[in-house]
């Protein structure tokens, strides 16, 4: 039985279905969304951009989502980080409730592009960059390309060291349209959410809903074949080495999504790295182990040993 039938008390940009959300923390973290009418070089008009900011600290963490998601992904790990310190999670470009506007190329330049004006504007600081899956991939680029930014880096099962499928390519309709709805359909969603979690019981409807409400976000078919037209993320396995930040490595020990090797990869690649292996986990730390991922991030945060 969901918490709340009161529409009001979600941000507009979330579509209605957003009421249908049943556990605390997602339902809490909806509540938190809000939207920054952000002026980039990507185009003439800003762009609204959906993220969460709480708490309080001279260093912030900055969460980043993977493929498809939101800044829903963290909704068990966000309350926990900003228990201690202030705490972001940005919506990127292309992604989750951030606005599409309409011309726009959702490339891994643009996304890179949009994140540091969304830093320059609103953040201001060094941040503990910290991301997941694909937002790994994401937080490599951003500190290989803006150092400046970034005081330490945690990847949580971290995309990064793949070449871009061939296939990508083809995008072009009506390919586009069948690839965004095979994507779309909710039977595909659920295998794939069963394939990450290791501990199945973590596939409930929240979880799916959590995973699906940007779907209904406008532009979202466009944005995902733009952004798969493009490439997408490849490989940073020649310039780990160039990484001079701490860098935390979490790893689930049961990954099916992007396995185990990689996690070895980046250790032995990322110059100044801890690598910590979370047990009983899949793909998702933050989700499906989240006390764990939270202290270890926060140790490393201050620097404390316990991160090791």
């Amino acid at each position: 039985m969901p918490l709340s039938t009161n529409s009001q008390i979600f941000p507009p940009c979330l579509p209605p279905e957003v009421n249908d959300l049943s556990e605390p923390t997602s339902i809490d973290l909806a509540r938190k969304i809000q939207q920054h009418v952000l002026e980039t070089p990507l185009g003439d008009r800003a762009i609204a951009t959906a993220y969460v900011r709480q708490g309080s600290s001279t260093t912030p963490i900055l969460s980043i989502h993977g493929f498809d998601s939101s800044s829903l992904e963290f909704r068990r790990l966000f309350p926990l980080l900003a228990a201690e310190r202030e705490t972001w999670t940005i919506d990127l470009l292309g992604f989750g409730f951030t606005e599409r506007s309409p011309g726009l190329t959702f490339s891994t330049e643009a996304i890179k592009t949009h994140l540091y004006c969304f830093w320059q504007a609103l953040v201001q600081r060094p941040v503990i960059l910290v991301g997941a899956s694909m937002g790994g991939a994401t937080a490599i680029d951003f500190t290989l390309t803006y150092p400046e930014a970034v005081k330490r880096l945690v990847l949580l099962d971290s995309a990064g060291l793949a070449n871009p499928p061939m296939s990508s390519k083809f995008m072009f309709p009506p390919l586009d349209y069948l690839a965004t709805e095979f994507l779309r359909n909710a039977r595909v969603r659920e295998n794939i959410c069963r394939a990450a979690y290791y501990d199945k019981q973590w596939v409930s409807a929240d979880a799916l809903l959590c995973g699906s409400l940007h779907l209904g976000s406008p532009g979202w078919r466009q944005a995902m074949a733009s952004f798969t037209k493009s490439g997408g993320y490849g490989s940073f396995a020649r310039r780990l080495c160039e990484i001079e930040q701490p860098t935390l490595i979490l790893w689930g020990e049961n990954d099916k999504i992007l396995g185990t090797k990689a996690a070895r990869q980046f250790e032995e690649q990322i110059p100044n790295n801890t690598l910590v292996w979370i047990r009983e986990c899949g793909h998702f730390p933050h989700l499906e182990q989240a006390q764990i991922a939270a202290d270890r991030i926060l140790a490393f945060s201050r620097g404390d040993r316990s991160a090791n």
